[in-house]
């Protein structure tokens, strides 16, 4: 059969839409943010990320559901290791104060950085997380960073508040388990780039509260302190993206039409606070940066793995690898099918 020339035109441009996919469903979603570099990636993303379908605060708990669901359909608590709460019945009910007892809607950017129940950041799911409530008010507006836990340490030693000990910082901080601690940076990183545009209205109103000083400098870009920053990316590059926030990702999808980038695209951060920051990034040709593998703990790890266009891991890494990162002994519970 004989194709005209327009005919085989239109096929080709088929072929090549189709081909054309970002991550998961994202399809052509980053579109507008390829070949941006740095602080214009941040700023281009911004803009792609922020629109979305705003949520009631009283929604979220449903919302949860679909969101933080373990597989045995039991809430998947990032701030308690002994925590095995049931949608509903275990839901904050204003009193309780026993780590295990409710589970409450944790900002994990918290609130008060932004005004209080202000929108759309106040019901914003990519920040909002299922977590105990005990373990929750211990952590309060505390700012991200390592520390000794000698303030209060939870149950099993899995989340901690203390003095900070990364360098750059000496005041009190909450860090979460390190399972859990790629998911936090990559929260906060989405969370200045969605909001670039409030950064410094956030600075100059609540600086003075604890937390935000120490976390945003008050710019679109870098956004965060040199400190915050540094010890984020470290964080992001020892914990890699997890099927866990994968699938938290395409959830928000599909409840309030807006994703975040930096689990889309694991590695992310580098192209746009690090060692790829030069380099333009490609939505439909990703290519994770190789700092992601060098520092990750896991030595055996091929450096040189990259991700498809679907966001997963091809190449030689190891069986497992980008599976949900949780070490404790609960994980295999968690994951059982």
């Amino acid at each position: 059969m004989t194709l005209h020339y327009p005919t085989l035109l239109t096929l080709l441009l088929g072929a090549t839409l189709l081909r054309a996919q970002g991550p998961g469903s994202s399809a052509t979603y980053y579109r507008p943010a390829d070949g941006k570099t740095g602080a214009q990636l941040k700023t281009a993303l911004a803009a792609i990320i922020y629109p979305r379908t705003e949520r009631s605060y009283a929604q979220l708990w449903t919302d949860f559901q679909q969101t933080d669901a373990r597989a045995d359909g039991s809430v998947w608590d990032m701030y308690s290791a002994i925590s095995h709460f049931q949608f509903g019945t275990d839901q904050d009910k204003g009193s309780g104060n026993q780590e295990g007892q409710f589970y409450n809607r944790e900002h994990s950017w918290p609130n008060s950085w932004f005004g209080g129940q202000v929108q759309p950041m106040y019901t914003d799911l990519h920040h909002l997380y299922p977590t105990d409530k005990v373990v929750n008010n211990r952590r309060g507006n505390l700012p991200l960073g390592n520390n000794q836990g000698e303030s209060f340490t939870s149950a099993q030693g899995f989340s901690k508040t203390g003095r900070c000990t990364w360098p750059g910082y000496e005041g009190k901080t909450f860090e979460p388990a390190d399972e859990y601690k790629g998911d936090m940076a990559r929260t906060y990183f989405y969370m200045v780039t969605c909001y670039e545009e409030k950064l410094a209205d956030w600075h100059r109103d609540y600086a003075n509260k604890e937390g935000v000083g120490p976390t945003i400098d008050g710019t679109p870009y870098p956004a965060l302190t040199s400190w915050q920053l540094a010890m984020l990316m470290e964080w992001a590059r020892r914990d890699p993206v997890s099927e866990k926030e994968t699938r938290r990702n395409e959830a928000v999808w599909t409840i309030q039409q807006n994703r975040n980038p930096f689990i889309d695209y694991p590695g992310l951060e580098e192209y746009v606070w690090g060692s790829m920051k030069s380099q333009p990034f490609s939505y439909d040709h990703y290519r994770q940066p190789t700092a992601i593998s060098s520092t990750h703990a896991d030595k055996k790890k091929d450096p040189k793995t990259t991700y498809n266009t679907a966001g997963q891991r091809i190449g030689k890494a190891k069986k497992g690898i980008n599976i949900v990162r949780t070490s404790r002994s609960h994980a295999r519970k968690i994951l059982k099918k």
